[in-house]
């Protein structure tokens, strides 16, 4: 390990049992650390590969499970008190990358505690590690029992099979058995490694991550001789959140074989997931800004008004039951209800503030419903349009949020949307780069990402505008108190905790000057996106023969 690569040690925290290694971030970049757990038999040291590249994105903390490596192996190795352990060494908020056990480990901890994993990546890691009749993508009993009474006979001769097996298949194996067995984890082994491997053998994650509501990415090494390639195939079904890829030629550790592939595949999904939103802050800012939302929503009623004046072509006899996603305090609701008096409407928000103001103002007839636009309350083929302006920003999985969107809506159904382009708040953004580098402005997905999840959920006729909308302020400080009185400022994960010093705000409104027009006026550019599309309709059946 060269001198970039050695951690940085610092005393461990109250309560935090499990030795912690730190690796700084190679630049500063205002993102949660990465927390590493290793497989069975090796230790923190396993990581090392991975290293450099995890550092490009944020500080790394690879852990030591209990018994291995600097972490002690006092009592049984047993799942609930080792995910209380991981749990208690944990940052605040964290991604975690969990190889094999490590995954599987992850997994239990992601469901159990979404408040405090924001993304999840496991390695080589199945939802059950010993197959049965309910998962038979595993491996079979016999073998595991086999393995399991050979290592309490023999540790040494146990682990110089394991490693053998974690290296076979691979097409690198014999440089990956020689890297891996000069780890030498034999010289390590302790009584508890046998609980760890019943432990290993009883987890099991089909609910688990089932419930997942973070994102995930699940790597498959090709040839695993300890995962098999078929445990990848059920996993988007039982979760659209989660998405697999597979590492060819890979064995039972590709971040050994292969770090640079395994790397970028872990830093590309980081970085589409950076800045996501935590829905918590988003329900509760917009239920703060309900009473004075309408005040200042100029931008909101203009694109909507042109979103709406799209519905020209639309049949109303066709329309039983209209869906207004993220309809907040329920005017465009209502302008809904008076274009289409005979249909049902549903208006449905993430924040119950924004419902209740709808309620008490709103004289039209409908259905108020708090819920999550991506975790939809409503019944498959029950809706046959949904209008949805400037609320799809506020989405964090897109392939969720249509994939819900087509379940609800009825063959032929229609989704009718605005959103906001990633050129939006451009100024600011730039603005606060020459501040510091924290994530101060919401991120918004390109339109090529849009359209891309539209299509990949089974949407057709897909049809796009784009425009961009430039609001004038006198000041910096009229733009953010706007900003706050829509609940709109930034609920980003990214950004800095506490309050913006002095300092900063008059170092950023400096930076912000340099964009002020020849009218005397600050711009505030918005990329906005129209889109429609639909869920095909049908065939007709077809005319029996004579």
């Amino acid at each position: 390990m060269n001198e970039s690569m050695i951690p940085i040690t610092a005393p461990r925290a109250q309560n935090a049992p499990l030795a912690a290694h730190y690796y700084p971030a190679l630049s500063a970049t205002g993102e949660e650390p990465i927390v590493l757990l290793h497989g069975w038999g090796f230790d923190s040291r396993s990581w090392e590969p991975l290293l450099p590249l995890l550092r490009q994105f944020s500080d790394v903390i690879a852990l030591d499970l209990p018994g291995f490596g600097d972490t002690p192996g006092d009592g049984e190795f047993e799942q609930e008190a080792v995910l209380e352990q991981v749990l208690q060494s944990l940052p605040s908020r964290v991604t975690l990358v969990g190889w094999s056990l490590g995954g599987m480990l992850a997994v239990a901890l992601a469901a159990r505690y979404p408040e405090r994993v924001t993304r999840l990546v496991t390695i080589a890691s199945n939802l059950r590690f010993v197959a049965d009749q309910q998962w038979p993508h595993a491996m079979a009993a016999s073998v595991n029992r086999r393995f399991n009474e050979e290592f309490e006979r023999s540790a040494e001769k146990g682990l110089r099979r394991f490693v053998g097996l974690v290296a076979h298949g691979d097409e690198r194996e014999r440089e990956l058995r020689a890297a891996l067995g000069a780890l030498e984890p034999w010289h390590q082994a302790t009584g508890r490694w046998s609980d760890a491997l019943r432990c290993l053998a009883g987890l099991d994650n089909t609910e688990h991550l089932a419930r997942l509501r973070q994102p995930g990415l699940h790597l498959f090494g090709e040839h695993d001789a300890l995962v098999p390639l078929a445990a990848a195939g059920p996993i988007p079904a039982l979760n659209q959140r989660q998405r697999v890829s597979v590492v060819a030629g890979a064995g039972h550790a590709p971040h050994w074989s292969r770090p640079e592939r395994v790397g970028e595949s872990i830093l590309h999904f980081l970085r589409l997931t950076t800045g996501q939103l935590d829905k918590r802050r988003v329900a509760n800012s917009f239920s703060r800004a309900a009473g004075s939302y309408d005040s200042v929503a100029r931008l909101q009623r203009s694109v909507g008004e042109t979103l709406l004046n799209q519905l020209g072509g639309l049949a109303p006899e066709r329309v039983e039951r209209m869906l207004d996603l993220g309809c907040g305090t329920g005017y465009f609701a209502e302008r809904l209800a008076h274009r289409l008096p005979n249909a049902q409407l549903i208006g449905l928000d993430i924040a119950e503030g924004m419902l209740s103001f709808a309620r008490q103002e709103r004289s039209v007839p409908a259905v108020w419903l708090c819920a999550d636009a991506e975790e939809l309350p409503l019944a498959d083929s029950s809706v046959d349009l949904v209008f949805s302006s400037l609320s799809v920003q506020w989405c964090e999985h897109l392939p969720s949020l249509f994939g819900e969107l087509w379940r609800v809506l009825r063959p032929g159904g229609q989704l009718v949307f605005s959103t906001l382009g990633p050129r939006t708040l451009w100024e600011l953004k730039s603005a606060w780069q020459a501040v510091d580098g924290y994530v101060h402005v919401n991120r918004f997905s390109a339109e090529t990402s849009v359209t891309g999840a539209l299509e990949g959920a089974g949407f057709s006729g897909v049809v796009r505008e784009s425009e961009e909308r430039v609001l004038r302020y006198d000041s910096l400080t009229e733009l953010t108190r706007e900003l706050k009185a829509l609940g709109a400022h930034n609920v980003n994960r990214g950004q800095p905790e506490g309050l913006t010093g002095r300092q900063k705000m008059t170092a950023l409104k400096a930076a912000y000057e340099a964009f002020r027009g020849e009218d005397g006026r600050l711009p505030a550019s918005y990329e906005v996106f129209y889109i429609r599309a639909a869920k095909p309709a049908l065939p007709a059946p077809e005319a029996p023969s004579i």
